[in-house]
């Protein structure tokens, strides 16, 4: 597939979610780590135009001199820009309008990538086009999170469910001690917080080749997990008590029996299904109940070719640092992954929510420990 070819289906496959949106859905912002609808179709869009046609077309012309500084999500480099829980205080500019501005951008650069040859742009198109299916899954998640605390429980459509995988197999895979090598060796695209191949040594270890089910975290539950303070972490204990949590996101307790909320509506709650929407702390406290361990980011990618992985992003045990030799791009480039290595935890794999072809056995995301909103998950080593 040719790089235009592949740049008009990603862009389409984001239009094509959002056409399951009502209007009124595209510019609602519950909460700051959730971002409307129509700031993820204008930002997304804004990098293409900020990144390659405003730097690689000559005389080009913004389509609007005012979405800078609206749509930049995190880049210094690029200039000011609105704090990240104003976003829902957009009613202007409109969503046609941010429509109309995607169109604008694509035709613009569906001319630009029919003679282009340069290697280093070819690069930057790239990043662009893998940067737009991470807000793909972003688009998904920060929509059930609108719709999921909206008091009617609507569903966005009948089909989509996205929480009903149950597991292949039950089986654990034992890892001889040794010295591996971790990191991207391809020649496809990578991150660069996946750059910087080295060895690590590890001790023997097995590893289940499940993700834990509901049914298993109800036993959990109704064991008393969420008030024995011996198996939380102290920040993990604080949280639980301060916002009062007695289950994972989206479970409502109806009629003294589980129901959670997918993207589908409102449903029972299948003991036989892999869990999801738990953080890192809860991750961490179930697998002190059961008396084993979240595995090391290291240890899950040694085993990840034995491993049934890709309904899930899984929490490991790893903090979310650099790899030795990591270098960083000069620039805004430079700002889309390292500044960001401190006090986040490593996940490993991809969910049901991965854009297709978005995910490698290398690929390192990284959230905060108290984050649950994307499709999370965890399996046990011991």
């Amino acid at each position: 597939m040719s790089l235009l070819e592949n740049y008009q289906l990603i862009r389409q496959k984001t239009i094509e979610f959002c056409s399951l949106l009502e209007i009124e859905d595209y510019a609602i912002q519950v909460v700051d780590f959730a971002s409307p609808a129509k700031w993820h179709l204008a930002h997304t869009t804004w990098f293409f135009e900020t990144f390659i046609l405003k730097n690689h077309v000559k005389d080009y012309q913004e389509f609007d001199k005012n979405f800078n500084y609206l749509f930049n999500s995190y880049y210094n480099n690029v200039g000011e820009r609105i704090l990240q829980n104003n976003r829902g205080n957009m009613s202007r500019p409109s969503t046609s309008k941010v429509l109309d501005y995607r169109k604008f951008v694509d035709v613009k650069m569906q001319e630009f990538l029919k003679d282009i040859a340069d290697k280093k742009v070819i690069d930057l198109v790239t990043l662009g086009l893998n940067h737009e299916q991470q807000h793909q899954e972003l688009l998904i998640t920060d929509v059930k999170y609108m719709l999921g605390h909206n008091p009617l429980l609507p569903s966005l459509d009948s089909a989509f469910n996205l929480v009903k995988d149950s597991n292949i197999d039950t089986k654990s895979i034992k890892i001889k001690a040794g010295i591996y090598e971790i990191g991207y060796q391809g020649n496809d695209f990578c991150y660069d917080n996946e750059l910087g191949v080295h060895k690590v040594y590890v001790g023997d270890f097995e590893i289940n080749n499940h993700l834990i089910t509901n049914g298993e975290y109800l036993e959990f539950m109704n064991s008393g997990g969420y008030s024995d303070f011996n198996i939380w972490l102290d920040e993990g204990w604080t949280w639980v008590n301060n916002d009062k949590i007695n289950a994972p996101m989206y479970w409502h307790k109806i009629d003294n029996e589980w129901h959670y909320y997918t993207l589908a509506g409102l449903q029972k709650v299948d003991k036989n299904a892999i869990l999801s929407h738990i953080n890192y702390y809860e991750a961490s406290a179930f697998a002190e109940w059961k008396g084993m361990r979240l595995p090391t980011e290291f240890e899950w990618e040694i085993a990840s070719n034995n491993l049934d992985w890709g309904k899930r992003w899984e929490w490991t045990n790893s903090a979310y640092l650099a790899y030795p030799r990591f270098e960083k791009e000069n620039g805004a480039v430079g700002e889309y992954n390292g500044k960001f290595m401190s006090n986040k935890m490593v996940l490993r794999g991809a969910s049901v929510a991965t854009s297709k072809n978005h995910s490698r056995n290398t690929y390192r995301n990284f959230f905060h420990s108290s984050d649950r909103w994307q499709f999370t998950g965890l399996r046990l080593v011991k």
